[in-house]
């Protein structure tokens, strides 16, 4: 038997932020708090938001999550959001607001450690219904966290660490282009790279979810169609409509599971000696593993080029290699500025990461070495 779960209520298109002071109402939520980060605010995307709500408007503002969310972050925002009675949450910004804002609505309405609802630490069962309210409102087109039912949370103790159940996923997902328009290009390239691998990834799971493989080929088919377009000019409305749709199916895909770019960009992103943004660690990560999955998904790996209009003796890996260098992104670990001694550790805990059971082929500490120094 597939069990196949489809999700969550989405408005999606320009000019929907509009609707939000109703959107919080239906939601019955009269007392939020917004999550952001520090850029999104600099940005004016916070004024921009709150001025369509008067709830909005008096409603305080957590702008201190980081790049990569963590255990300490979650629980001053939780702090505040006691401080103040709040009774739901409003996330404005990437994926790192909308993981943050999924880690306090989990530990406002579940006793602690935060710890003990990690997935593979046996936490999915005890993660309930009782999870408040959150409105996501995604200003990068990327993580698909909008409508994905994990956060991904660094703890104390520097473990990065998934937490995953159907009732994080967001109450409501509003997936407004317009919010997009501003984002720098290095920015609309690194979240643009993390929706196509969020698409290829799930794709190439192999659980079962023909509904899911679907949308990701589809997704996948938008996300190429369209990102050189928004990297090269940021105003073009249909290719950050695109973008945005392509992330959002990305994200609708996840219940799939992901794979081995993820396995290894999660402790990747949990390390605090360098700080590495996610969507970039993907797509310096998806050749290497690209080319550790083929023998185990050649039916998969036709289909994939099909999508995409390339000729069938095409080397994936390298097309993949030839599209972030031509985004003008890093073509490396080491160029991104990761120590080659934190390769044996990272390695050994990709294999205990979540994302690692479900890549289309067995990978062990040393396969997850070799992918590391393939891509370093």
């Amino acid at each position: 038997m597939a069990l196949i779960t489809y999700l969550t209520t989405i408005k999606f298109g320009f000019g929907e932020i509009a609707g939000i002071e109703a959107d919080l109402a239906g939601l019955g939520v009269r007392k939020p708090l917004i999550i952001a980060d520090k850029g999104v605010v600099a940005a004016g995307l916070i004024a921009g938001v709150q001025g369509q709500s008067a709830t909005l408007q008096a409603a305080p503002v957590f702008d201190a999550t980081p790049t990569n969310p963590t255990e300490e972050a979650v629980e001053a925002a939780l702090a505040l959001y006691r401080q103040h009675g709040c009774d739901g949450l409003v996330a404005i910004g990437g994926g790192s607001p909308i993981d943050l804002a999924k880690g306090v609505a989990l530990l406002a309405s579940h006793d602690g450690p935060l710890e003990s609802y990690a997935a593979i630490l046996g936490g999915i069962p005890k993660i309930t219904a009782s999870v408040v309210p959150v409105i996501a409102v995604p200003t990068t087109s990327g993580t698909g966290s909008e409508v994905g039912r994990a956060a991904l949370i660094t703890l104390k103790d520097g473990r990065k660490l998934g937490f995953i159940s159907p009732h994080l996923i967001p109450r409501l997902a509003i997936c407004d282009p317009e919010l997009t328009l501003g984002l720098p290009a290095w920015l609309t390239a690194a979240t643009g790279m993390d929706a196509v691998t969020h698409c290829i990834e799930t794709y190439l799971s192999p659980r079962e979810n023909p509904p899911a493989e679907a949308i990701a080929l589809d997704g996948l088919k938008r996300a190429i169609a369209f990102i050189e377009h928004a990297v090269k000019d940021g105003s073009d409305r249909e290719a950050r409509k695109e973008m945005m749709m392509a992330a959002l199916q990305g994200g609708m895909t996840f219940q799939k599971g992901l794979g081995a770019v993820h396995a290894l960009s999660h402790p990747l992103g949990g390390l605090k000696e360098v700080s590495l943004h996610h969507g970039t660690l993907n797509a310096v990560l998806l050749p290497a593993v690209l080319r550790f999955n083929e023998p185990e998904a050649k039916t998969k790996y036709a289909e994939i080029r099909r999508t995409l209009g390339l000729a069938p003796e095409t080397d994936l890996a390298a097309w993949i290699a030839g599209l972030v260098n031509r985004l003008g992104m890093p073509a490396s670990l080491s160029q991104m500025g990761l120590p080659h001694a934190v390769i044996p550790a990272i390695a050994e805990a990709a294999v205990k990461d979540h994302s690692s059971a479900t890549n289309p082929r067995a990978a062990s500490a040393g396969d997850y070495a070799a992918m590391l120094e393939a891509s370093f």
